[in-house]
């Protein structure tokens, strides 16, 4: 997922429930779908996070020194802006680029 071509919205929008369940037929069935996706993506901007974070990681015995590191704090920085995991779950699916199985 490439996060800098999201355009997804950062602030609350109110979306049209005839849209979200249009794949669907049921409103509560996409929104469970749109949820497991959000928690797909949260784990991949997780972990996207945490490997960019350990490349500026220093170890260190002493507590009493804290360094401050100017490009962990920018790539902090870059994904606290990002649009919520939820938002780009929502835009996904409404995009129709989320497959799901329909289990019976």
């Amino acid at each position: 997922m490439d996060l800098k071509k999201a355009h997804a919205p950062v602030n609350t929008v109110t979306y049209n429930k005839n849209k979200v369940e249009e794949p669907t037929g049921n409103v509560y069935e996409a929104i469970t779908i749109i949820a497991k996706r959000a928690n797909q993506i949260n784990g991949e901007i997780k972990k996207e996070l945490i490997e960019k974070l350990e490349e500026f990681a220093t170890y260190n015995d002493s507590l009493e020194e804290i360094f401050e590191n100017k490009e962990q704090i920018e790539v902090s920085k870059f994904y606290e802006k990002l649009p919520k995991p939820h938002a780009l779950a929502v835009e996904e699916w409404l995009d129709g680029n989320v497959t799901y199985k329909e289990t019976k």
